[in-house]
This record gives C-alpha cells, structure tokens and sequence, in this order.
C-alpha cells in the first residue's frame, strides 16, 4: 500500500509540474487585462512604495497584461528560444503599465506563451490596449464611490460598439473595482470569452477610487 500511494503521489505531482511550460504559440486566443491603478496602489501597491502609485503618476486603466488563453484554461511559463527583454524595452512599456517590473513579469509568465519575439509581444500588447476605449467618465471622478460593477462593464460596452456582453468581464477585489479583461483573438479582434475566463462580479456597491 505505502509503495501505491507513492506511486500516485509520483504521478499527481508530475501532472502538476505539466501545469505550466506547455508550447509556445499553441493557445486560443488573448485576454486583455486592463487594471483600475487607484485600486491595486491601495491594495498593493502603496506597501510597495511603487512608483505607479505616486502622487504625479495619473495611471487609471493601466495594462495588467496580454495573456494567451485556452477555451478552457491557460498557458504559462512556457519554454522559449526569444531572448529576454532589455532593461530598455521594460522601461518603455511603463507608461502602459505602470511599472516596468510588471512588464518584465507579464513577459515572462505569458509573452512566452505566444510564440513571440519579446518585442513583437511588447508590440502587440501596446495595439491591443489601444485598440480599447478607456472610458472618459472614470477620469473624471473627483471622489470615491460606490457602484454596481455592472455600470463598469456598461461604460466599456458604450465606449466601445464593437464589444458585446459576451466579451468583457469586470472584477473585484475586496470589495473594490480591480479589473476589466477584454477577450481578443490573434489578430486583436474582439471574441467571446471563455467560462473561466467570465469572472463578472455581481457587487452592488463595490469600491471605485478617482485617478490620484
């Protein structure tokens, strides 16, 4: 029995080490990331003293990142001939991120996946955030309030015609608006998202902070 179970463990944690590391370049389509910062500064960010969140930084929807996506499940980590980023190619991604330690990480776990050059990624990360209407009004707040998070997701569908329900989600965390993830094809055409993908949250009163 003792040689059974260690058998079974063996297997198990095989399966899991095939978690990660599948093939570059094999996935369905992408998921736009796009990360309210007052939030995650609250959350995160302010601990870390991180420089998206200072005083003068004026980030709202930052670019949390471009993520290769299964129909079901995701890739990550996975196994790569591209070279790394340069420290300059990290650098200038954090105007849309925030940070260039975000963009390093993001093309680490997911960049990899998508069978790209690092600035071939970097490149098509940058289209598909500006292929997405930020919508004015959340620039515009000048005090925290509360709000249904499916008001969120209306103003993006509002901002942007070519979106249907079907394709974007909004999340919360801890009580407050955290994200809103866009689902894209290859080619950035917008797609509808898949089940583990649609986390949408259904706080009626969650948290959303103005742009510091």
């Amino acid at each position: 029995m003792r040689v059974l179970v260690l058998a079974l463990i063996g297997v198990i944690s095989a399966g899991l080490a095939r978690a990660e590391g599948e093939k570059a370049g094999a996935f369905d389509y992408y998921v736009l990331s796009l990360s309210w910062s007052p939030t995650w500064c609250a959350l995160e960010g302010d601990a870390r003293k991180s420089p998206q969140c200072d005083a003068d930084a004026d980030f709202g929807w930052v670019m949390h990142g471009l993520w290769p996506q299964y129909h079901r499940g995701w890739p990550s980590f996975c196994p790569t001939i591209e070279r790394a980023p340069s420290r300059a190619m990290t650098r200038d991604m954090a105007d849309i991120m925030g940070t260039s330690g975000l963009a390093w990480y993001q093309w680490n776990k997911h960049g990899v996946c998508s069978g790209l050059s690092a600035q071939d990624y970097y490149a098509l990360s940058r289209e598909a955030y500006g292929s997405i209407t930020r919508p004015d009004v959340f620039r515009k707040l000048d005090r925290a309030v509360k709000l249904p998070a499916s008001v969120v997701e209306e103003a993006f569908l509002k901002a942007n015609p070519q979106l249907e329900p079907d394709m974007i989600t909004i999340t919360c965390k801890s009580g407050r608006i955290q994200e809103a993830r866009i689902c894209l094809s290859k080619s950035l055409e917008p797609v509808p998202c898949g089940r583990d993908v649609v986390k949408d949250c259904t706080a009626k009163d969650a948290l959303f902070e103005p742009i510091r």
